[in-house]
């Protein structure tokens, strides 16, 4: 069982400069509501002090007297009082309404900003980045650390804010009482500090772990239920549990050893401030008994029941204000930590595109020559300006891709690519064989600039597609892939997330091509049908068959196939394959396959082989050659 000796390792630090970051961003948002939070903080905690002065005055001038000389003496004077301390009391409920709703919409629409610009800033990341980190981790930013942002700007500031004002104003009123009282109270004030900076900093170094655990343990929830068949087939529960065990362990240290620390906090400053509050009872009572000379900042006064009683009922405040200091420096640790994570995201490096090239709508004069137009004309092509000349170029879109002495790697120095070259002219499809890691997922994902090449150059159309603007440059091309990501909402959607303008006819034609017209037809609503957790309802040949058409409804020049109907059955991959061939016609193909008869037709037939090419030609060329494609072809085994 874990317990609190286990070494657990260093803790995390928190950045510097986070807090400040944090409080210059939200006045950002809010300067002027914040402003007025303030403002009513203030308000706020004076009239608060301001009560413990009249309750020394409604002592000393009002009830002593009334004692002493009778009521009627003193009725005028203690009503007077009674009503403008109802009147202080009054302002401070009114304050804090208008501080706690003005909050509400300070702390939300600063969550919602922050949440948009994280959203945001994925939208602009690499591949690499989500290749790197666990989606559960991602999605622990957008949950429990917004959650602690939220806990740090609606909760623990604005208590902070109202407390330094209200021990400050105390001392002063302490100190205006008297100063041997106070020397009592300093005292106090340190020890109860002491103790609170203590636990409280080790809290929150632990929240700090607290949150850095959660997160990991719910990236790995959220990848064992992606992958809880494949955990069921190979009967690995058991270590699932030990895995998941160690990332449990992990968080309940850090989860009891932040609240260990923590809970103390409350029991020590409360009975710290009890022991001190008999000790400055007992001392105003000998002070004012023996009739001590009462020192203070504004002269000698003489030391009444009114001061002690009311220094009494200030230092229980008092106390109680740094008490709450102390126990909010946990959750002030902990938000810091949040929005340092928060901020993390944010200030990731977006995607580099320095292309200049763009897709433009064209249309032919009478001469021939391309024209750019507004309209929609279904003819496309590169505009290319030329800085040095002063010139634009298009260049008719046709697909014609290129890849010249391309060297590449995820990790510097460990090549996934070497010197590979081929050129796909307009209209020709090519196959891409070999065994996993050969590198054919690879050359796709340069393709599309998910990653750039360290060496060599790629083109399309004749243009380094540096050149080119990202979104321009995947907009020209369609992708099949193997793992079908389907979205929320109905079939007919996911279908026009190929292409959002095109119309109901386009989509159902697309489906018809892919042969997905039938089955759509089938299910309970037809193309109106819903879709839920990524198209859960349907089977993994019908996801891929809507993924085809939502391929195909995109009307791209060139089309990537990766593993394209490796997931439909060959009954039903017989039925695509004459959709997919016309879906290919008069386009640029390539084409990822194990199932290497699904590449015979294919105008070349690239063999990789650890990044690099061994063989090329058509089916009958390298049947012909005898070599690696041969064994393949010709063999009882597929490449795996």
């Amino acid at each position: 069982m874990p317990g609190p000796n286990r070494r657990l390792g260093p803790r995390p630090q928190i950045k510097k400069g986070v807090f400040g970051r944090l409080l210059k961003t939200v006045f950002g948002y809010y300067g002027p509501q914040l402003t007025v939070v303030m403002i009513c903080l203030l308000i706020a905690a004076v009239s608060q002090i301001s009560m413990s002065v009249f309750m020394q005055k409604l002592i000393d001038e009002c009830i002593t007297p009334g004692i002493e000389n009778g009521w009627d003496a003193v009725a005028k004077g203690t009503l007077e009082l009674i009503s403008v301390l109802a009147c202080i009391y009054l302002l401070g409920v009114v304050c804090s309404f208008v501080y706690t709703r003005i909050m509400a919409v300070v702390c939300q629409g600063s969550l919602k900003r922050f949440r948009d610009a994280m959203f945001d800033k994925m939208q602009t990341l690499p591949i690499k980045y989500f290749d790197t980190h666990a989606h559960g981790d991602i999605m622990s930013t957008y949950t429990n650390d917004t959650d602690a942002v939220r806990q740090l700007i609606g909760q623990s500031l604005p208590s902070l804010f109202s407390s330094i004002i209200m021990i400050v104003g105390l001392m002063v009123v302490m100190l205006s009482y008297s100063i041997w009282l106070f020397l009592m109270v300093i005292l106090a004030i340190f020890i109860i500090g002491r103790a609170g900076a203590h636990f409280g900093g080790k809290s929150g170094k632990y929240m700090v772990g607290r949150q850095q655990s959660l997160a990991k343990e719910e990236g790995f929830v959220e990848e064992m239920m992606t992958g809880l068949k494949v955990v069921k087939v190979f009967t690995h529960e058991e270590d699932a549990k030990k895995d998941f065990d160690k990332l449990n362990d992990k968080l309940y240290d850090d989860s009891m050893l932040a609240d260990m620390n923590g809970n103390v906090l409350g029991p020590i400053t409360n009975n710290v401030g009890n022991i001190f509050y008999v000790i400055i009872a007992i001392f105003g009572a000998l002070l004012y008994g023996l009739g001590v000379v009462n020192v203070t900042i504004v002269g000698i006064v003489p030391l009444t029941l009114g001061i002690v009683v009311t220094f009494l009922g200030m230092f229980g405040h008092l106390s109680q204000m740094v008490g709450q200091i102390s126990q909010q420096i946990t959750m002030v640790m902990m938000g810091i930590a949040g929005a340092g994570r928060v901020f993390e995201l944010i200030d990731e490096k977006p995607e580099e595109d320095n292309g200049y090239c763009e897709l433009v709508n064209v249309k032919k004069d009478e001469n021939g020559n391309l024209v750019e137009t507004k309209e929609s004309t279904n003819l496309w092509a590169w505009k290319h300006p030329h800085q040095e000349q002063g010139t634009v170029t298009y260049t008719e879109l046709k697909g014609e891709i290129e890849l010249e002495n391309v060297d590449f790697g995820y990790v510097p120095d460990k090549l996934v690519l070497e010197d590979v070259s081929l050129h796909a002219r307009a209209g020709e499809k090519f196959a891409f064989v070999g065994a996993t890691g050969a590198g054919k997922t690879t050359i796709t994902n340069l393709i599309n600039r998910f990653y750039d090449i360290p060496d060599g150059k790629i083109r399309f159309d004749g243009i380094n597609i540096n050149k080119i603007k990202k979104p321009d440059l995947r907009r020209s091309l369609g992708l099949v892939l193997q793992d079908v990501n389907l979205f929320t909402g109905t079939v007919m959607d996911n279908i026009r997330y190929g292409r959002l303008d095109a119309t109901d006819e386009e989509c159902i034609e697309a489906a018809k091509l892919a042969n997905a017209h039938d089955f759509i037809t089938r299910l309970p609503e037809g193309y109106n049908t819903m879709l839920t957790g990524n198209g859960a309802s349907l089977s993994q040949g019908q996801r891929q068959l809507l993924s085809i058409a939502r391929a195909a409804v995109a009307n791209t020049p060139a089309m990537i196939l990766d593993e394209a109907t490796s997931s439909i059955d060959t009954r039903t991959e017989a039925l695509v394959q004459n959709g997919m061939d016309r879906l290919m016609e008069g386009r640029t193909v390539f084409v990822i396959a194990h199932r290497l008869s699904t590449v015979r037709n294919a105008k070349s037939i690239i063999v990789l082989d650890h990044g690099h090419i061994i063989e090329r030609g058509s089916h009958d060329e390298l049947i012909k050659k005898k070599g690696v494609y041969y064994q393949l072809y010709t063999g009882a085994f597929e490449m795996e």
